[in-house]
């Protein structure tokens, strides 16, 4: 029992109700444990697997993963942490998007304990009766607790009526999966407590709420998203992962050896005891690369991406002579594309779009997909632009 709480609890922001999850523990059965995935991307990232690592640990403990894939909330459109009505996905996204999740997942999962389950199952049978009758048993006043709701409110922007239905729905999930304990992102918590709520008025013992924290992006502050273009896919290539994750900053390094690394606790205070007595931790960031591009790609792939980054940054590949540009970002950082016309990297942010399509931009080595993508102030990155601009910028508030 105090070994599986152990595993449970390593990196878990809150458990509730943690004495209701004792119980569950002591019933000497396989505990179904849920998770949704809403299939708004075609890739999964390391942010996601923050979550799926739990799982994993689930499984390796005994219990059995309901793996779900949210196609028709998909349809919705989650509103969490949104300041404005978030569009919809159309069919066609969400089918795709869904197919490259379940390609992806079985990387981390064991499949002979996973489960993997469409919301469209039960959902799409329902008839507008039977959500009313779901719409019953919750309130507005309720939905308006939540903090992205609230704020909307009491400012005056529009709420649309479905954006109210999806925390229904994810709540309903619990119910019709009979969910003994659901995982979520910290900004899920109140769509999690929901399913509590709902399991209790169908007549089930509610779910266990597990909240785990959200991964920072490469650049820290922000979590990570493609949307903001600052993600390291699980699909991508060994050395872009690889040049990603060397990307980030020394003390975001502990931030992902804590989330996404597979090492003991032990072994992650040995290492950050050898920095603090003076190790380079760059070194250290090797070690966490080679970890997860391992895990994605297998060992001889980080082998040869360790290598790769060394002939191209530590074998002096890179010209002596680098342009070095402080630029000013601002506080809330400034897109990609902006900077490398500040920077002189390109001739106009039309430009920029066009050369990160082509894939000719790359920060740190990593190929960059997204002109979008925001750089906020701190470590420095050698940006390069086609095989002849190249530049250090230092960006600043």
């Amino acid at each position: 029992m105090q070994e599986q709480l152990d595993i449970i609890r390593r990196g878990a922001t809150e458990i509730l109700v943690e004495q209701e999850l004792v119980k569950k523990l002591q019933l000497n059965r396989p505990l179904r444990i849920k998770a949704g995935f809403d299939p708004t991307a075609p890739d999964l990232h390391l942010g996601h697997t923050v979550l799926i690592n739990k799982l994993r640990q689930f499984q390796d403990i005994g219990h059995k993963v309901l793996f779900l894939i949210g196609d028709f909330t998909g349809m919705i459109g989650d509103p969490t942490g949104k300041n404005a009505t978030r569009p919809p996905l159309t069919i066609d996204e969400v089918e795709v998007n869904a197919k490259t999740y379940t390609d992806q997942v079985f990387k981390i999962l064991d499949p002979v304990k996973t489960k993997v389950l469409f919301n469209s199952q039960w959902m799409g049978a329902f008839s507008a009766a039977d959500l009313i009758k779901v719409a019953a048993k919750h309130t507005v006043a309720r939905m308006l607790e939540r903090d992205d709701f609230h704020k909307r409110y009491t400012s005056g922007q529009p709420i649309a009526i479905h954006e109210f239905i999806y925390p229904l729905i994810q709540g309903y999930d619990s119910v019709a999966m009979e969910a003994d304990v659901e995982l979520g992102g910290t900004d899920q918590k109140f769509n999690l407590l929901v399913g509590r709520q709902l399991q209790e008025a169908y007549g089930q013992t509610p779910q266990i709420v597990l909240t785990m924290p959200l991964l920072e992006g490469l650049s820290g502050g922000e979590k990570m998203s493609k949307s903001l273009g600052n993600y390291i896919g699980i699909n991508e290539p060994p050395n872009d992962m690889f040049g990603k994750l060397m990307s980030i900053s020394d003390d975001l390094m502990w931030r992902y050896f804590d989330l996404v690394s597979f090492r003991s606790l032990t072994e992650i205070g040995k290492l950050k005891a050898e920095t603090e007595g003076g190790r380079n931790p760059k070194e250290v960031k090797i070690e966490l690369a080679c970890e997860i591009v391992s895990r994605f790609h297998g060992e001889a792939s980080a082998q040869a991406a360790s290598q790769a980054f060394n002939q191209r940054f530590a074998q002096g590949q890179l010209p002596d002579d680098i342009a070095e540009v402080s630029l000013s970002v601002g506080a809330d950082g400034l897109a990609l594309a902006n900077v490398l016309k500040a920077a002189g990297l390109t001739s106009s942010t039309s430009e920029s779009h066009r050369m990160v399509k082509q894939g000719a931009v790359r920060i740190d080595g990593a190929k960059i997909e997204d002109a979008k993508q925001i750089v906020v102030a701190g470590p420095s990155l050698v940006i390069q632009v086609g095989k002849r601009r190249i530049a250090r910028i230092i960006p600043c508030n």
